[in-house]
């Protein structure tokens, strides 16, 4: 049996995104581990967040990192002066602080180069969502990074399962018909949640894994 492991918005709280990482390993003894983005901003150690996840993980896991509005937001800051204030009122000070100043180049350049999607047989992992009105190849970034769901708003999804985070609530890890919620707010104060799925299994998760802020 192989599975994929999708993890919550992070947003700089490294201790639980360690935790976490340690549950995954004991859970498993090789699979994927798919970030829904959010790695950065709002929590307390965005730089050791990156650090941990730039470098990877061990062999044989492979690990999928997919880019959030707040890398997004962060990368445009640095690009253009006029984001700037964006960002630094979105979490990006907390962020700057962590760092002592300035983001790593080479921190914004992995932040830029992220996908925005990530699709497998059975399931679509994205940060935000996506709008069935259109095919998948034809999403915009905007509903990819920024799309809000309506608690309990069910879809379909060209018959596959959708992964998400972005909006947050307590009450979350959810599965509402074919979608799955992982923004648990571990930043707010709620925990850093896991969703586990079979990968010869279509549908929903067979399994969650938490970790309190």
């Amino acid at each position: 049996m192989r599975y994929t492991f999708a993890i919550g918005d992070i947003h700089g709280c490294i201790d639980p995104l360690n935790r976490m990482v340690d549950r995954i390993e004991a859970y498993a003894s090789e699979g994927t581990v798919v970030f829904v983005g959010d790695y950065v901003d709002r929590g307390p150690d965005s730089k050791s967040v990156l650090d941990r996840i730039i470098a990877g993980p061990s062999e044989p896991w492979r690990w999928i990192c997919l880019k959030g509005n707040h890398e997004d937001m962060m990368v445009a800051a640095y690009a253009d002066g006029q984001s700037r204030a964006v960002w630094l009122g979105n979490g990006g000070l907390e962020t700057e602080i962590s760092y002592g100043g300035r983001v790593l180049p080479q921190h914004l350049q992995w932040a830029a180069d992220r996908p925005l999607m990530h699709v497998d047989r059975h399931r679509i992992f994205v940060h935000a969502g996506v709008d069935p009105a259109f095919p998948l190849d034809r999403q915009s970034q905007d509903d990819l990074l920024w799309m809000r769901f309506l608690a309990g708003e069910p879809g379909e999804y060209w018959g596959k399962h959708l992964v998400h985070g972005h909006t947050p609530s307590r009450s979350n890890p959810v599965t509402t018909g074919n979608r799955t919620n992982i923004d648990s707010g571990c930043v707010f104060g709620g925990k850093l949640s896991c969703a586990v799925f079979d990968d010869e299994i279509a549908g929903g998760p067979i399994d969650f894994i938490a970790v309190r802020a």
